[in-house]
């Protein structure tokens, strides 16, 4: 998922001061990390964990995920969305906050 311009645009943020955009997307896409992980790693085991944490390359994590989360996929998607609905509900105080 892309956070640029465009995300703001459909989210309802582009009157956001531009000296405050690159941080509120840069939040946005660590927050987005933090949930998937957390969300992901419930159904894991200690093991599956520190295998996991072991992987470097995006690829070979992918299918790690698709062997051992099978519904990671579902996560992502549930997730992001969940982070859009709360952006969208809280759009006028974004803006107000930051202007």
């Amino acid at each position: 998922m892309q956070f640029d311009e465009q995300f703001l645009q459909e989210m309802g943020l582009s009157a956001m001061p531009e000296d405050q955009k690159q941080d509120f997307l840069n939040y946005v896409q660590e927050e987005l990390e933090v949930r998937i992980g957390e969300r992901i790693s419930r159904g894991l085991t200690e093991v599956q964990l520190n295998e996991f944490d072991m992987i470097t390359d995006q690829a070979e994590a992918a299918k790690w995920l698709e062997k051992n989360r099978p519904d990671y996929r579902e996560i992502v998607t549930r997730t992001i969305n969940e982070m859009k609905e709360e952006i969208r509900a809280n759009r006028n105080k974004l803006v107000a906050s930051n202007s």
